[in-house]
């Protein structure tokens, strides 16, 4: 393992979290079921407002490996690169994101999405419930999302 540091976004992240959040989610959605709904970083950061959170991004050996985004009380986006994936990067990014929220915390967890879900059990996060809907940013698609929460 290598080493890990979060730091605040930049500009010149950009290129790379879109790489990395196109990967990422893609294998998300591959999990769920939910192929169709793939939206680039390119639309879906306008879409669901990605730069209204606050946005950090972990570096794994000097290099952007992930990032994660969130408002006080909900961890909203968090993406890891797949070639990097198993490493600490996305644990990392969820210990430093809660270090700056309020509790409780909230996150959503696609149905399917298994990677995501131990990641945030491992965390402290304890299933709430489940919520059925549209899926934000890409209205066509109905999805089904674990809500955790850690007080």
């Amino acid at each position: 393992m290598g080493l890990i540091a979060i730091r605040g976004f930049r500009e010149a992240d950009w290129p790379r979290l879109q790489a990395i959040h196109d990967a990422a989610r893609m294998d998300e959605l591959r999990l769920a079921g939910l192929e169709g709904a793939f939206l680039p970083l390119s639309v879906a950061a306008q879409r669901e407002g990605l730069f209204e959170y606050a946005l950090r991004v972990a570096e794994l050996d000097g290099t952007a490996a992930g990032f994660a985004a969130f408002t006080p009380d909900e961890l909203a986006w968090l993406y890891v690169d797949p070639a990097l994936a198993r490493r600490g990067v996305g644990r990392a990014l969820v210990e430093d994101a809660l270090e700056r929220m309020e509790r409780p915390v909230s996150i959503e967890v696609l149905e399917g999405n298994g990677p995501a879900l131990a990641l945030y059990l491992g965390c402290g996060f304890r299933e709430a419930g489940t919520a059925s809907g549209q899926m934000p940013g890409n209205e066509a698609f109905s999805v089904t999302c674990r809500i955790l929460r850690l007080e």
